[in-house]
């Protein structure tokens, strides 16, 4: 990031210097945007282009047309949205050759609109339009009562119950060239992030964006080769930053498969085939695609695992495979849980955000408890008894169907307090291009 903060230092003096023509058109009428007070995410920058005849835009797919002498371009970079990471929005300032700014377009939600106040006048101060953010979401418009009279509800929904709906948005010109990616895990915290940052829209337009920082102005060639490298360690910290559970430990029996219909080699107890319990398979896929990290903590021998879960595609979905078979102690006991750690290189501070999902209470709980894990007992099966005999035996929380549990790890994952960390470069105003 330092060649990049060089660069910019030395665009900054430029434009103070003045000895660009394009970079002083592009101050000149540089728009202020004006932000909800309850906004989370300030624009960081913005990278412009002058056009001066028609020409395809070089940051969005619209084509520039002219209607006076030029067309200044804004690109602005926000480095999140409430429904995901990555928002790109654009502004294009029409001016003639006297300098007067006589068209304003702006975008809102993929869509370009001509901005003009509610009276048809431009939104224009000084030569800079002056917009309304959409809060949250920083969609353009030239008037806040309008915004709020036609898009209010929307907008609190988005911010409210919708927040976080997307993780990192990978449909974009960097993802498209793979330059902005993101795994499973990363897409779930991205989405966690948001859904902990749901706020209420004041629609008190008070902020602004020349306060707290105020923007960096660059020529798009640098803002363009900076995003890719923001948007890597916007996710590489996401980790670091969000609080979520390290794994979730599954039991078999009843859990995952229907013990009622097992098959076993006569003599033995190896299982050579079992239906699931409803949604179980399901359940899992849904559990491994939201970046979960999955191990089987199950009593009996490894035979019956690998018949019951490789039948139904699912032995793989396991980053690890503790089998008491292997181990040689069966579940409630600690080394069966230190086993699973161990696989999964889960030190003792992350097994406190690790949970144990089984249906009983003497094996799963009680040991899952004494362990430090987070217990949630399925109560699915009536095979064996609901009612805890000893205190260790209650479990943290609990579920009737296994395709409950999706969700309720969201909510637990939502309920962690929240990690200390220093100050972020972005909530500083420091970290741009």
């Amino acid at each position: 990031m330092t060649m990049v903060d060089v660069r910019t230092g030395a665009l900054c003096e430029l434009l103070v210097e003045g000895q660009d023509e394009d970079a002083q058109l592009a101050e000149r009428h540089r728009p202020l945007l004006m932000l909800d007070a309850a906004e989370p995410f300030r624009p960081l920058a913005a990278g412009f282009a002058v056009y001066r005849q028609e020409a395809q835009s070089q940051s969005s797919k619209f084509r520039i047309r002219p209607v006076a002498a030029s067309v200044v371009e804004y690109a602005i970079w926000y480095d999140w949205d409430i429904q995901h990471l990555y928002d790109l929005e654009h502004v294009w300032v029409h001016v003639d050759v006297a300098g007067n700014v006589v068209k304003v377009e702006a975008s809102r939600h993929g869509s370009r609109r001509v901005m003009l106040r509610p009276d048809g006048s431009l939104p224009v101060r000084a030569g800079r339009p002056v917009l309304c953010l959409e809060p949250g979401k920083h969609a353009h418009w030239a008037d806040g009562a309008e915004m709020q009279q036609k898009a209010g509800a929307l907008i609190a929904a988005m911010c409210g119950a919708f927040a976080g709906d997307q993780g990192v948005h990978l449909s974009n010109r960097f993802s498209d060239r793979g330059l902005v990616t993101a795994t499973p895990l990363e897409q779930r915290l991205a989405r966690l992030k948001m859904k902990r940052m749901a706020f209420a829209p004041s629609f008190d337009f008070t902020r602004d964006s020349d306060g707290e920082g105020g923007i960096a102005l660059v020529p798009w060639a640098v803002l363009e080769s900076w995003i890719p490298l923001r948007v890597a360690s916007l996710v590489r910290d996401l980790q670091r930053d969000v609080p979520h559970l390290t794994a979730v430990f599954l039991d078999c029996g009843d859990t995952l498969a229907d013990e009622a219909t097992e098959e076993k080699i006569p003599g033995t107890e190896i299982v050579t085939k079992a239906e699931l319990i409803p949604g179980a398979a399901e359940t899992v896929h849904r559990l491994v695609a939201s970046g979960y990290r999955l191990a089987l903590v199950a009593d009996g021998p490894r035979q019956t695992f690998e018949n019951i879960l490789g039948a139904h595609g699912l032995w793989d979905c396991f980053e690890a495979h503790i089998i008491s078979g292997d181990v040689g102690e069966l579940k409630p006991s600690a080394k069966m849980f230190a086993a699973a750690c161990e696989a999964l290189s889960l030190d003792d501070a992350e097994r406190a955000y690790c949970v144990m999902v089984g249906n009983n209470l003497e094996r799963d709980i009680l040991g899952a408890n004494r362990f430090g894990l987070i217990s949630i007992f399925l109560g699915w099966s009536k095979r064996r008894s609901h009612k805890p005999r000893l205190r260790r035996e209650r479990p943290r929380l609990s579920i009737a169907h296994i395709w409950q549990l999706p969700e309720l790890l969201e909510r637990i994952e939502l309920s962690l307090p929240s990690k200390d960390a220093p100050a972020t470069a972005s909530a500083r105003g420091k970290d741009k291009p």
